[in-house]
């Protein structure tokens, strides 16, 4: 059957319920769902068929192996391997299904996925399946402003991983003399499990859905619970059962500014507390209300200092001094009078400095709460995250007013 025939097929089902609309027999409205679920997956499989060609096609054409199927992960710039239907089976149409039974059913998970469904976590009851999981990486990032600016890794935890604390330099020699060995200090850092939860909404315990509503149910779901979460933990994070934050670390010595309220000395002042090294990549981050006080200044030729630009499909780019601005939904202070002394309300940083360890492989937990009596189904993600050089932070905090001397 072809992608056409399965959606004239479909249409016909849709008018056929129209037509009859009350009148139809709960007999023959059951054989049409039924008839419409299997086309549904059929035309998902096909869909899944089609992007695995594209992909064998790609790493073939790139010199990858035949059997390797590579899942970008956006612009956060690097790629996990992810094996194909065959060998991968939470990719495959009888899982999928039998994930949506679980999920909203309760239904067990069959003996033959079981085995591998376990994680670190003790409370991990099914894998999500593979094509959720992309989709929601995929979605994650669109949805978000941080997660696409971080480097991304996923070392196992437990692990220490080497470090280099300080930038590479090139010394001049004389004629016949020696070089000084290049000298460049090792730090380490080292990532846990943390675990990331999000509700899934109660619209899932509905008897009768299309497998592709489902899937998009709980993609939605995820996609911005978990972002907004996840991009919070990255600014200000305190790494006590989550990833540690960027101003969980404290600034450099003279990176540390405290001004009253936002000025443009404030952002001339923070340009120059920035070393030279890290000046290319670092960039402002900052509430959408503390970007909109600036938004009103000029500079001493009566410029003004940001910029707001509506680049490809409307994305809006924000701009203070050239320097890009990240907007943040949470996990900075806004700036306002009433602000309490020592808060930062802006920060500029290379965001490529901090790292988010994660492989974003996800299960799902459904139980009962034992004091409301209701079904509790969540999503879990082992995450964590840490600043691996803070030398481009540079924070701009709220100054205490100067209060009058008691001879005034």
């Amino acid at each position: 059957m072809t992608m056409e025939e399965i959606k004239k097929r479909l249409t016909e089902i849709a008018a056929e319920i129209e037509q009859l609309g009350d009148a139809i027999t709960e007999e023959r409205l059951t054989a049409l769902e039924k008839e419409a679920r299997e086309l549904l997956d059929k035309q998902e499989a096909m869909k899944n068929a089609a992007e695995q060609r594209q992909n064998l096609l790609a790493s073939i054409a790139e010199g990858r192996t035949a059997g390797t199927v590579l899942r970008s992960i956006g612009t956060i710039g690097d790629v996990q391997q992810r094996s194909n239907e065959e060998s991968d089976p939470y990719a495959t149409p009888e899982y999928r299904r039998a994930f949506q039974n679980y999920v909203m059913r309760g239904a067990e998970i069959p003996a033959e996925f079981r085995a591998d469904a376990t994680t670190k976590t003790s409370d991990a009851g099914a894998v999500i399946p593979t094509n959720i999981v992309n989709r929601v990486v995929e979605k994650m990032e669109q949805y978000g402003h941080i997660l696409t600016e971080v480097t991304r890794t996923a070392y196992k935890g437990g692990v220490s991983i080497p470090t280099a604390s300080a930038k590479p330099a090139a010394t001049w020699v004389n004629e016949g003399a020696g070089s000084d060995k290049q000298k460049k200090a090792l730090g380490s850092v080292t990532f846990a499990y943390h675990k990331l939860r999000c509700a899934i909404a109660a619209t899932l315990e509905m008897e009768t859905m299309a497998l592709s509503a489902f899937e998009m149910v709980i993609e939605n779901n995820i996609t911005e619970a978990m972002t907004m979460t996840l991009e919070t933990a990255i600014v200000s994070g305190n790494g006590t059962g989550k990833p540690k934050g960027i101003l969980a670390e404290t600034a450099p010595t003279g990176q540390a500014l405290s001004y009253e309220q936002p000025s443009y000395q404030a952002l001339i002042d923070a340009e120059a507390a920035l070393p030279l090294a890290y000046e290319n990549n670092a960039k402002w981050c900052m509430t959408k209300k503390t970007f909109a006080a600036f938004a009103g200044m000029v500079d001493a030729n009566g410029q003004p200092i940001a910029r707001i630009n509506y680049g490809i499909e409307g994305k809006v780019e924000r701009v203070l001094l050239g320097r890009p601005v990240i907007l943040a939904n949470d996990g900075v202070d806004t700036y306002s009078e009433s602000l309490t002394a020592g808060k930062v309300f802006a920060f500029l940083f290379n965001f490529r400095d901090y790292t988010l360890n994660t492989n974003y492989a996800m299960t799902i937990k459904k139980y009962e709460d034992n004091d409301t009596e209701d079904t509790v189904t969540k999503a879990v993600m082992l995450v964590d995250g840490k600043v691996v050089d803070k030398n481009s932070l540079v924070t701009l905090a709220k100054k205490a007013a100067a209060t009058p001397s008691a001879g005034g």
